[in-house]
């Protein structure tokens, strides 16, 4: 099939390049199969312009593809193996599927005419990524590939995002055009900016100029419209607090701003807590609405009946899903809000000055929080990830990358230091997924430093991935890519020997079923070893000269964190090769910040008075688990 002097012959495979030409999608993320190499040869013709990036697991494919997406706003493309190569990426499908990336899912599917009589690795591969995708499809006929291939690249785009699946036998993709099938394929798109019902803004602008003490929870669809400056002056407007929704795939909310407030907390009581006080609710691209692991309908809804709920997003499934709204906009955030802002403005909501001053005094103490917690954790071992995420601060800081750095986040039970630290100069500066599948970070490392990134304004120079020990263990074949096709990584392996986010979701349950939940066991008493992640150890750093990645150092004391992430940043950024910093985490506390230690200090307090031996620090009190940031 290699391109000769002759007149080119055109071969069904040739339509997918041409649709990803058309959108300026310049790489294929994938594991070699047999089924599918007609599409990962045709990548090795200069005038297709894709190049290929081999990965050793479908699943890091997946999760590359969703990096490279979510930077530059285009299809992440994914060439799979037939059904354990479907299987493979479900983790990473669902993380996407969550996340709405936009993905179109290649699967080399065995002979069309074998397929049903049950080959070798052959199954129905429609439903098992039907439910995790836009829209899930095997081509018939070679004929219809065209039509395919338009169709899911078009439906991956349309907003909202999400993935597409194509099951494409491998017969069809080697079988020539015939003459009339061979003109060339081009994608429709779908403008995504389109303004919401008058009226629907209107109502909803009525009910929050009304509001006594209104709230704004914020979700991906603010990133996705990079709406950042819009949901600030409703903020303003209103003098309301703003949420992010629970592990947040971007920034959709700059930390600079003092409405800030960070995620919403993970568990139903503390959700609770937090929106009781307020009146009124602006759920703004507010999508995942239930991020938490244990819910009891007898202690009432996650949002409180009390809170007259406005929705305004581009997706009519998110619109009143769990609650009830009082108005429902559906529009996109960044053409719409600019609407909603004007009748605030002309409606001046009372009190919304006084509120805007005190979460002015409310920013400042919590900066001060943190900055003596900061100070207080330097002096100590295992080192916190608060000293880690300053690290990065400085540094970043220091050589002016603020507007030129992604920072990728799967350091799941210590997100608080890192979210609120870093400086993010827009949505797309910070990275991770709402699906909750381990193992997506340090793929999504790799789609994100190939992705170039022209469209949304940022040239990643510096990508930092900060990842816990369990989810590193998923995917460490994600070096071997990095070393291989020379991406410049930092890895932040935090280690804090078990799997820490385990043990808060059973303390979790634990704790809401009166520490009975079907049998007998308590993190504080017992120590489960299925928990913890030793004998033996695990070296990170070796594991990853393994793979190719031939630098980086293990770090256990605290005050040499910040001269290992300098040279980790200036390794990177000038040797152009990959670097993993392995740090010595804090497996003492859930949460890492102020409201976390001063709940420590009271259980432990409470228990010195009734006689009782505290807990040790690796052993926390359930306590600690519930406790939110300030």
């Amino acid at each position: 099939m290699a391109e000769t002097n002759a007149v080119k012959r055109k071969w069904v495979r040739d339509y997918i390049f041409e649709a990803m030409n058309d959108l300026e999608i310049q790489y294929i993320f994938g594991v070699p199969g047999t089924n599918e190499i007609p599409i990962i040869d045709g990548c090795d013709i200069p005038s297709n312009r894709v190049a290929y990036i081999q990965c050793l697991h479908e699943n890091i494919a997946t999760g590359a593809a969703m990096g490279y997406a979510r930077m530059t706003g285009k299809p992440g493309v994914v060439v799979l193996h037939v059904t354990p190569g479907t299987g493979h990426m479900i983790g990473n499908l669902s993380n996407a599927w969550k996340s709405r990336a936009p993905l179109v899912i290649l699967c080399g599917q065995q002979h069309n005419q074998l397929v049903t009589q049950e080959p070798l690795l052959a199954s129905n591969l429609v439903e098992i990524a039907r439910q995790f995708t836009k829209w899930s499809h095997e081509a018939r006929t070679w004929e219809e590939v065209p039509l395919v291939v338009q169709r899911a690249f078009k439906e991956a785009m349309a907003p909202p995002n999400g993935p597409v699946f194509l099951s494409l036998p491998w017969d069809f993709l080697v079988h020539e055009v015939e003459p009339g099938y061979d003109e060339p394929l081009r994608v429709t798109q779908i403008p995504p900016r389109f303004m919401a019902d008058p009226a629907a803004i209107k109502s909803g602008a009525s009910i929050l100029a009304a509001a006594k003490s209104p709230v704004i929870i914020v979700g991906d669809q603010v990133g996705y419209a990079a709406a950042w400056s819009e949901v600030e002056e409703t903020a303003r407007l209103l003098g309301a607090p703003v949420y992010l929704e629970g592990q947040s795939s971007m920034a959709n909310f700059p930390n600079a701003d003092y409405h800030w407030q960070g995620e919403l907390p993970g568990t139903q009581p503390a959700i609770q807590q937090h929106l009781k006080p307020h009146d009124v609710a602006l759920m703004c691209g507010f999508g995942s609405q239930a991020q938490i692991t244990v819910f009891k309908y007898s202690d009432g809804p996650l949002i409180p009946h009390s809170l007259k709920q406005v929705y305004l997003t581009n997706n009519t499934w998110d619109i009143g899903k769990n609650d009830y709204g009082e108005s429902g906009i559906l529009g996109d955030i960044k053409a719409t809000l600019p609407q909603l802002n004007a009748l605030l403005a002309g409606s001046s909501p009372e009190g919304a000055q006084a509120r805007n001053e005190a979460l002015e005094k409310l920013a400042q103490k919590r900066a001060d929080d943190w900055r003596k917690y900061l100070e207080d954790s330097k002096k100590v071992r295992p080192i916190k990830a608060v000293v880690v995420a300053d690290a990065i601060r400085q540094v970043v800081s220091e050589r002016r990358l603020e507007q030129k750095y992604v920072y990728v986040h799967e350091a799941v039970s210590d997100g608080a230091p890192f979210q609120l630290l870093l400086p993010f100069h827009q949505p797309t500066s910070y990275y991770c997924v709402e699906g909750g599948s381990l193992g997506w970070s340090m793929p999504a490392s790799l789609g994100i430093r190939v992705s170039g990134a022209e469209s949304c304004g940022i040239q990643p120079d510096l990508v930092i991935n900060a990842v816990g020990n369990g989810s590193a263990l998923f995917y460490p074949q994600v070096w071997w890519t990095a070393a291989h096709k020379e991406l410049p990584v930092l890895y932040i392996v935090m280690n804090n020997l078990e799997y820490r986010t385990l043990i808060q979701g059973l303390a979790t349950v634990a704790a809401t079923y009166g520490h009975a939940p079907g049998y007998d066991w308590l993190p504080v008493t017992n120590d489960p070893s299925y928990l913890k992640i030793k004998r033996p150890e695990i070296d990170f750093v070796q594991l990853a000269r393994s793979f190719g990645v031939h630098h980086g150092e293990r770090v256990t004391d605290p005050l040499k964190v910040h001269a290992a992430v300098e040279a980790g940043v200036d390794h990177v950024m000038h040797k152009k090769t990959s670097y993993v910093i392995e740090i010595f985490s804090d497996p003492a506390v859930a949460a890492d910040g102020p409201a976390a230690a001063e709940a420590l200090r009271k259980v432990q307090a409470r228990a010195a008075l009734a006689g009782e031996t505290a807990p040790p620090p690796d052993q926390p009190p359930l306590d600690v688990y519930f406790q939110s940031l300030t």
